[in-house]
C-alpha cells in the first residue's frame, strides 16, 4: 500500500480518529516536538465501548526536538474503532497514527492517520474513494475483511448522544446510504457506519448534529480475498478560503478533489512548479451538493508541478489530494491544510 500525510502544524490540542488495536492491526502514535519548550502530553482514547481509562496515558514527556511514539494496543488493545485526543502542556506537538493491517499473512494496507478537525457540530470529509458496491459487499462478507469496507467513524466526547445527518455528495449529485442516513452516536464512545452500497467514484461526506462531535471516513482499495489491498482514512477538513498552499507528491496517480455542499461554489487553483514559480490559475465552477475530481498534470509549462495555490469563493467548498500509484491497490487522501497567514504570534521570553 501507500502512506502519506500532509504537514502538520503543532498544536496543543489535536484529534485524531480511525485507529485500530485488534489482531492484525498495529496503530503507533508519533509525537514529534520542534520546539525548544519541553511537552507534556496527555492522552483520552475513547472506543466503541466508551472511554478508555489506561494507565499511561498522562504525563508523556516529549523533550524538545524529539519524537516520542507510543503503540496504542499497549494502552488500548483490542479496540476496533480507537479515536485518540492528544493534548500538550509546554511545547506543541506535531501528531500522527502510523498504521499497518495484516489479514493473516496477507497484506492489508498501511496509511498515516493525520488529525481532523476539532469537535464541531459538522464535520466534512472530501476526497472519499469508494469501489463498487457489488464487490465490496462480496468482500466484506468474509470474517477476515469485516473492516475493508468503506465507512464513517464518529466519535462524540460530550455526555450526550449525537442525532447524526449523513450525506453523501457525488459527481452527479447526493446519494443516499441504505441505512438512511440518520444515525445515533453514544456519547463518550466511537461509532462506526458503513458507508457501503453507493455507487463507486469519489465522494465528500458531510455529517451534521446538533451535538459536537468528530470524525473520520475510512476507504480501501482492492476487492480479492488474498491479495494485497490497502486502506486509507480522511480526516475532516476545514473549509476552504483563499490561499491555501497544498503540496502534491511526485510520481504517480494525483487528483484534486473538490466537494460543494448546498449552493454553487467557484475555485481557483494555480500550480506551483519546481523552480518556485507560480503558474497561470485555472477555474471550477462546481454545483452544490456535487464533488469533481481534477487530474494533476505531472508538468505545468515544462516544469514539474510541485503543488498549488488555491481559492474558493460562494458556498462551502472543502478539498482533498488523492495519491497512488498506477496498477496497484494503493491510495491515500490528504486533506488541505488552513489558509495560509500572516505571522500571529511573537516569540517572547521572561526573566529576571
Amino acid at each position: 500500500g501507500s502512506a502519506a500525510a500532509t504537514c502538520a502544524q503543532p498544536s496543543n490540542d489535536q484529534w485524531l480518529a480511525g485507529a485500530s488495536t485488534t489482531i492484525g492491526r498495529t496503530s503507533v502514535l508519533a509525537l514529534t516536538n520542534a520546539s525548544s519548550t519541553p511537552a507534556t502530553v496527555s492522552l483520552e482514547l475513547f472506543g466503541s465501548g466508551g472511554q478508555v481509562q489506561a494507565p499511561g496515558s498522562r504525563g508523556l514527556l516529549v523533550a524538545p526536538g524529539s519524537t516520542r511514539s507510543v503503540v496504542l494496543a499497549g494502552l488500548a488493545p483490542n479496540e476496533p474503532s480507537l479515536s485518540v485526543h492528544v493534548r500538550s502542556a509546554g511545547g506543541p506537538v506535531a501528531a500522527s497514527i502510523q498504521q499497518s493491517v495484516l489479514r493473516g499473512l496477507t497484506p492489508g494496507g498501511v496509511d498515516f492517520i493525520s488529525p481532523g478537525t476539532a469537535p464541531a457540530v459538522r464535520q466534512v470529509m472530501t476526497g472519499v474513494d469508494i469501489q463498487d458496491p457489488a464487490g465490496i459487499a462480496a468482500l466484506t462478507a468474509q470474517a477476515a475483511y469485516k473492516d475493508a469496507g468503506p465507512a464513517l467513524e464518529l466519535t462524540v466526547p460530550g455526555a450526550a448522544d449525537a442525532v447524526v445527518e449523513i450525506k453523501l455528495y457525488g459527481r452527479d449529485g447526493q446519494h443516499a446510504l441504505p441505512s438512511g442516513g440518520v444515525i445515533t452516536a453514544k456519547a463518550g464512545a466511537t461509532t462506526e457506519v458503513s458507508l457501503a452500497g453507493v455507487p463507486a467514484g469519489q465522494y465528500t461526506v458531510a455529517a451534521s448534529s446538533d451535538v459536537s462531535f468528530v470524525a473520520a471516513a475510512r476507504m480501501g482499495r482492492g476487492l480479492q480475498a488474498g491479495q494485497p489491498s490497502d486502506v486509507a482514512w480522511a480526516p475532516s477538513a476545514v473549509r476552504l478560503g483563499s490561499q491555501h498552499v497544498v503540496p502534491v507528491p511526485k510520481g504517480g496517480q494525483r487528483q484534486l478533489v473538490f466537494g460543494a455542499l448546498e449552493t454553487r461554489a467557484n475555485i481557483t487553483y494555480a500550480p506551483i512548479t519546481a523552480d518556485g514559480k507560480v503558474r497561470a490559475a485555472a477555474t471550477a465552477d462546481i454545483a452544490g451538493g456535487t464533488t469533481a475530481t481534477i487530474g494533476i498534470p505531472e508538468q505545468a509549462e515544462g516544469v514539474d508541478v510541485v503543488g498549488y495555490v488555491v481559492s474558493a469563493a460562494g458556498d462551502a467548498a472543502y478539498g482533498a489530494v488523492l495519491v497512488g500509484q498506477d496498477g496497484r491497490n494503493d491510495g491515500s487522501s490528504l486533506a488541505f491544510l488552513a489558509a495560509a497567514a500572516r505571522q500571529e504570534t511573537v516569540p517572547g521570553a521572561l526573566g529576571y
